[in-house]
């Protein structure tokens, strides 16, 4: 009730993750505000001082110490992929209240203070490149990816159009599990789609779809093929992120289904990669879980052997990736020497 007697409707609280997890994330050198993360992934770590790039790099373009990579739903997630290296036993919500949710600019405040916090420390190594620790305090490129499913925050699409809003920014990748198609669509009908959209792809079949995925929705199998059938059309760079596991994802007999998810999606690039035995997902899964480079390349040549839409563009064999591209669909590979 205010001074003049009259009850002022209180404003909802945000949605916050809890103590103990961001006790845990912060372990793991997460930065967390309210639901969002952040995070100095491996290989910005080592462009610091010189010794490597991320394979986006290689392949697009994009500045990997120039990098910065959060979340806005830190955890929340439809699904628990058993490949998943991230915290995803702590997620515990399917949905985000678009009254609970903070603002897509309080959000980037509070994360590149905390993607601050994290930076500053490397100054005092003597190994690493101080210019582009300095540089990268700004970033250009955004890859809305990290923890969780981005597209479960309810308002992306202004997130997104203020990301595009800033002066130094260059490009911006979403990578979904395709859960949620309706709000491709939304980004789409708002003129909010990123500069490069993935969608993961494990699977290509509905049984190993669930073994895979283990998704909370009931009809998350036609969840996911709605959000395949409408990358063919939007008027972005569109992406596949195929995770290769051993023995569970990888057979011939999966090979023709998998073509046919290409062809359908006519996406400009597909990224086969391998499983990584990191993080969370050693809990889940063997280290003779991850693929071989080679057998990355023969399923990738597999595919353009009975393909006259992809080629191989190129690979990365420390990340033990293949990404191929589309010639029907073509678009230049590289966004910008400084993005």
């Amino acid at each position: 009730m205010s001074c003049s007697g009259e009850f002022v409707e209180k404003e909802p609280e945000l949605i916050q993750i809890k103590p103990n997890i961001v006790q845990q994330l912060k372990k793991a050198k997460y930065g967390v505000a309210d639901h969002s993360t952040v995070e100095l992934c491996h290989w910005t770590k080592k462009s610091f001082k010189n010794e490597g790039t991320c394979y986006k790099h290689k392949f697009y373009g994009i500045s990997t110490h120039k990098c910065m990579e959060f979340s806005p739903a830190g955890m929340h997630c439809e699904n628990r992929c058993v490949y998943c290296w991230r915290p995803m036993e702590f997620y515990d919500s399917l949905k985000m209240d678009k009254q609970k949710v903070a603002e897509p600019k309080d959000i980037m405040s509070k994360l590149m203070e905390e993607r601050r916090k994290l930076i500053v420390g490397h100054f005092g190594d003597p190994r690493q490149d101080k210019q582009k620790i300095e540089e990268s305090l700004i970033p250009s490129h955004y890859a809305i990816s990290l923890s969780g499913e981005p597209t479960m925050y309810p308002k992306l699409p202004d997130l997104i159009k203020y990301l595009k809003s800033l002066e130094a920014t260059k490009s911006i990748f979403l990578v979904t599990n395709g859960q949620e198609p309706e709000m491709i669509q939304r980004l789409a009908d708002e003129d909010a789609l990123p500069t490069q959209l993935y969608l993961s792809t494990n699977a290509s079949d509905y049984d190993s779809f669930l073994k895979i995925n283990r998704p909370k929705y009931d009809d998350s199998w036609q969840r996911w093929n709605k959000t395949l059938e409408m990358l063919a059309d939007l008027d972005t760079r569109t992406v596949l992120r195929v995770t290769l596991i051993k023995d569970w994802n990888d057979s011939e007999k999966m090979m023709s289904g998998y073509r046919s998810i290409f062809e359908k999606s006519n996406v400009h690039f597909i990224e086969i990669k391998s499983y990584m035995h990191i993080g969370r997902s050693t809990n889940r899964l063997e280290y003779e879980n991850m693929v071989e480079m080679d057998d990355v390349r023969k399923f990738s040549e597999q595919i353009t052997k009975k393909s006259d839409r992809f080629e191989v563009m190129d690979e990365s064999e420390v990340s033990r990736i293949v990404v191929l591209q589309n010639k029907k669909r073509f678009t230049e590979r590289y966004l910008s020497a400084y993005a």
